[in-house]
């Protein structure tokens, strides 16, 4: 079988070995021809220094990390007391899963609930024996999760939430490349369409390879000198990789950046044709075979194999022997290229075969092969070697030619038999129309983020390093792959740049930790709350207050079309001219000019929110603002909304002149006892905030009123208005008013309507003509309704409009009611730009409000390119031999426990013991004087819990369920329950109860599980 729609897409890798921590260092190893093959640091000593043994300096020989105990438990989840029991080969697979699905350039959240498969071949690392020499194996509950091989597959599909095969394989030496291959039968039979494959390795304890020394199977050279006459073995290796896979059709479809494509593959084992562990030829040529076959792939076409090539006296001649059957099944008449990455990495075991799957993957991708390391002269137990074989001394480009594509074998034989082979075949080609928006003017985003501030900072300073070091990369495809490519964290950052020096100066900036208007920052702690579109009155207009937004913005500009073909039937001017400021506009000092203008502008910047994904749980209007408010809510439809605001601000016109509007800063209370001194001439139009009020009246009251607060050292400023709207004035134009109003046909909203008029939350439905009478005559009650929200649920609050008027108002509001909402404008008048906007959006997306950012790069049609992988910061967890002497621990005896109180003080005392690992200067008097606190109060963890259980029952010859620290929480309870076994009393139903209080929710679960017989 072959084909497009069943071959498989290597779209992902991920690699580890010491001093390479990606497929780029890899490559530049391999290129350069490098080793990372060197000795055993001797501060990783796991235990006791043993006696010496005649293959100690052949066990220190190899690939070795400098150190294998980091880890960044908080990215994943994890407390501390988790993380130290894990087997650091679980702690290296994590990483490396999530660092090749984000190769693979899919945020995580997008595979949660997938059938997807994860298969990884591993073994143990020796971790057991720290386990056993710190006597948590005695006493830890997380002890069982931590060593079981086959949960680095669970953890892993834990982490993705994902739901198809999760499996760890074992087949020796070829674990990884069989896991490949069980994940591409899955993939092309249909089970799932894409599988994350890989292989860990870690020696915590360099003594587990006193069996392979002992077969004779480890260099005592310290090298691997594969297929040369040097050979004398292997050198053994840690780390690992991963490879995300994926149906070749879907992946094509999807735009993914293919390295290459496995063709076929081949599983098999040697059975009983040779004796264990010596190698089958016959098998391994058999798996071979069996690969090309599944692949329709003719050997001949093969230019190279990554072979299993361990540089044993045994085992390469075997593979030659091997390879060298299949030449003579397929007719082969060329030589062929052969290499083995052991020489560069050393042999990682069950991890051996994706390491060099990845190597060869590398090589199909780039065109090159690459150089095999310690090669002088082929094994003389290899006859004729060159009439078959060649093995690079240097790289090259990869022969052939641009009609055929380039292929690759890779091969894995298992100690036990189990063979494995995979080939791998260029993608065909492809072309994209990726765009480069980074060409064209304006602001571009490009958002960050990570679980902490230290590697939100480090992942800034690694995306300044890439971009900087790589001129072709364009704005568009960075930021676009940011947001399309990323998993989304709590600290946030984006930077706003219009061109390449700008974006790496924020970058720089982030990565410093600190500020600038470029910048916005911030942590998403908690949940934003309701979103409310805030829709400002008359005052925030500006000339041209639309004009670069609606050239800018696609959105805004449609927009803007539809408000003018809704008002053309009630007005004689030409609303795109007003909100692009032409020379021919009409007047915004005209109020049936500017009210229907500034409806216009906020009804279509209501509709640039909802195109990058903010969309309103509720609405408030300040004024002529609720009928955007309404229109926007889809209480009203955009006909009788634009009907609504041309007709009554052409009634307004009928009061210009007669009257006028101030702005006083100071409370209502003030306000209104000033106000009443002019009975009939002025009235409080808008209470806005705590310390803003508008009043409106007469315009020589106006003036008397100004005088008098500011002998009272208050400011009063007048509006830029001539008539005297929210008055008495107005009820001169009252069934004028009505008359404009009627016949509307408002509906019921699923967005919330809280009113100005009624300072509640209102029924649409009766927003009728008489509605918006009483919204002209009546006062504004907007800060109270604003404190109301506030006050109740928070919330993210957007002033929707040209300017922001209203905002230091609502800000005043959060002051007073002590809350912290988000508020942020629109536009500005100094900048009506998109970038404006997207700094807006900036503010809310760094709070924690949902936002859609591939919509602002749409246009563009970018490419989701690489970025650098997630910076984990990791810290130290690991398993360290016991302090406690347990020879303190008091012998099995009911004679000496013969009072409540004496069980007592031998619980206070055994706790105490306990918890002086943690405070040294504890005494069992202070634990005594404590005793009716729980345990968790009293600073116990899940293993120390354990621990003193342990303590107790050997003290005491009674047997005590793991979690009796949780069950009888405080040391009086337990200790009255170890007395009633002692000395059986009636039973106390009342010691049963728990006490649920805990910082540490896993361990209470933890226990919960047990306690109910989980295991």
């Amino acid at each position: 079988m072959s084909g497009a729609a069943i071959d498989i897409a290597v779209v992902g890798m991920s690699c580890r070995f010491p001093g390479v921590h990606t497929p780029e260092e890899l490559w530049r190893l391999l290129i350069d021809g490098k080793s990372t093959v060197g000795t055993f640091p001797d501060r990783r000593a796991a235990g006791p220094e043993h006696p010496t043994h005649p293959d100690t300096a052949t066990l220190k020989a190899g690939s070795f990390f400098g150190s294998v105990d980091g880890f960044d438990a908080e990215f994943f989840g994890l407390g501390a007391a988790e993380a130290a029991a894990m087997d650091p080969v679980q702690r290296l697979g994590l990483e490396l899963a999530w660092e090749a699905v984000e190769d693979a350039r899919i945020p995580a959240a997008a595979l949660a609930g997938r059938e997807i498969d994860v298969v990884v071949g591993a073994a143990p690392s020796g971790y057991e024996l720290l386990r056993t020499l710190s006597g948590s194996d005695r006493d830890d509950h997380y002890a069982a999760l931590g060593s079981s091989g086959a949960l680095i597959a669970n953890r892993i599909s834990n982490l993705f939430d994902v739901r198809g095969l999760s499996v760890c394989a074992d087949s020796g030496q070829s674990s990884s490349l069989v896991a490949l291959a069980l994940a591409c039968d899955r993939i092309r039979g249909g089970a799932a369409d894409l599988a994350i494959v890989g292989g860990v390795e870690l020696v915590v304890d360099p003594e587990t390879g006193l069996g392979l020394a002992n077969l004779g199977a480890l260099s005592p050279d310290g090298r691997c000198f594969t297929f040369d006459e040097r050979a004398s073995g292997f050198v053994r290796g840690e780390g690992g990789a991963f490879v995300v896979l994926k149906r070749l059709d879907l992946a094509v479809a999807e735009g993914d950046h293919i390295y290459a494509v496995v063709r076929g593959w081949g599983v098999g084992s040697a059975g009983a044709s040779t004796r264990m562990p010596d190698p089958s030829p016959a098998a391994q040529a058999a798996t071979v075979l069996s690969a090309l076959r599944r692949g329709a792939v003719d050997f001949d076409s093969v230019d190279y194999v990554e072979a299993h090539g361990t540089g044993t006296r045994l085992g390469d001649p075997a593979e030659i022997s091997g390879l060298r059957e299949v030449f003579r099944e397929t007719g082969r008449s060329r030589p062929l290229v052969i290499g083995s990455v052991k020489t560069n990495v050393g042999h990682l075991e069950p991890a051996a075969g994706i390491a060099g799957f990845v190597k060869a993957a590398l090589c199909v991708d780039r065109g090159h092969l690459v150089a095999q390391l310690n090669f002088r002269s082929p094994n003389p137990a290899i006859p004729d070697f060159a009439k078959d074989f060649e093995v690079l001394t240097s790289a090259r480009p990869w022969p052939g030619s641009p009609s055929r594509p380039r292929r690759a074998g890779v091969s894995a034989f298992g100690m036990g038999g189990t063979n494995a082979h995979v080939i791998l075949e260029q993608v065909p080609e492809l072309r994209s129309e990726g765009g480069d928006f980074g060409s064209k003017p304006g602001v571009l985003p490009w958002v960050l983020s990570a679980r902490s501030e230290p590697a939100l900072r480090e992942q800034a300073a690694r995306l300044r390093d890439l971009v900087a070091a790589d001129a072709s990369l364009s704005a568009s495809d960075v930021g676009y792959s940011l947001v399309a490519t990323r998993s989304l964290f709590d600290h946030r950052a984006v930077v706003l740049a219009e061109g390449r020096e700008q974006a790496l100066a924020g970058l720089g900036l982030v990565a410093e930790g600190a500020d600038s208007a470029s910048v916005v920052r911030g942590p998403a702690e908690r949940p934003a709350g309701p979103v409310v579109f805030v829709f400002p009155g008359q005052g925030s207009q500006w000339q041209g207050m639309g004009r670069r937004l609606y050239a800018e913005s696609a959105e805004f500009a449609h927009g803007i079309d539809e408000c003018a073909r809704a008002l053309a039937p009630w007005v004689d001017w030409s609303l795109v001219d007003v909100v692009t400021g032409a020379e021919s506009a009409a007047s915004l000092d005209r109020v049936d000019v500017v009210q229907p203008a500034l409806f216009a502008m906020m009804v279509s910047l209501a509709r640039v929110w909802r195109s990058l994904g903010v969309v309103p749980d509720a609405v408030v209007g300040h004024s002529q603002g609720e009928i955007a408010a309404a229109c926007v809510s889809g209480a009203l439809s955009l006909e009788d909304a634009a009907r609504v605001v041309a007709l009554r601000s052409r009634e307004l016109t009928e009061l210009a002149g007669t009257g006028g509007m101030s702005s006083v800063s100071a409370p209502v209370d003030w306000v209104r006892d000033r106000v009443g001194r002019w009975p009939g001439r002025l009235c409080v139009a808008a209470v806005n905030g705590p310390a803003s009020v508008v009043v409106s009246g007469d315009a020589e009251a106006l003036d008397e009123f100004a005088a008098t607060a500011a002998g009272a050292g208050v400011r009063v400023r007048r509006v830029n208005v001539d008539y005297a709207s929210h008055s008495h004035h107005v009820e001169r134009i009252r069934d004028r008013l009505l008359t404009a109003a009627s016949g509307l046909s408002p509906g019921k909203s699923a967005v919330e309507f809280h009113s100005t008029v009624t300072a509640g939350l209102l029924d649409t439905r009766s927003l009728d003509g008489s509605y918006w009478y009483d919204n002209l005559r009546s006062t504004v009650r907007f800060g109270e309704v604003v404190e109301q929200l506030m006050r109740a649920r928070g919330g993210v609050f957007v002033e929707v409009g040209p300017h922001p008027v209203l905002q230091v108002a609502m800000e005043e509001a959060a002051d007073a009611s002590a809350a912290s909402p988000v508020v942020v404008g629109t536009l500005h008048k100094d900048d009506g730009s998109a970038g404006r906007v997207l700094a807006s959006l900036a503010e809310l997306h760094v709070r924690g409000v949902p936002v859609d950012w591939g919509t602002v790069f749409a246009g563009a049609r970018p490419r989701r390119i690489g970025l650098p992988v997630y910076p984990f910061q990791r810290r130290r967890y690991w398993l360290t031999a016991s302090d406690e002497d347990d020879s303190e621990v008091p012998g099995p005896s009911t004679a000496q426990w013969d009072s409540e109180s004496a069980v007592l003080a031998l619980v206070c005392a055994e706790a105490a013991k306990v918890l002086r690992t943690k405070d040294p200067e504890l005494t069992d008097a202070d634990l005594a004087a404590r005793s009716a606190d729980t345990f968790k109060d009293l600073g116990f963890e899940s293993s120390m819990a354990v621990r003193l259980r342990n303590r107790l029952t050997a003290a005491t010859g009674v047997r005590l369920s793991a979690t009796a620290a949780f069950t009888y929480p405080t040391p009086r309870r337990l200790g009255r329950h170890i007395f009633s076994l002692l000395a059986p009393q009636a039973p106390d139903t009342s010691e049963t109860a728990r006490d649920t209080r805990s910082e540490n929710r896993s361990d209470d679960e933890l226990y919960a599980l047990i306690d109910r017989g989980y295991v």
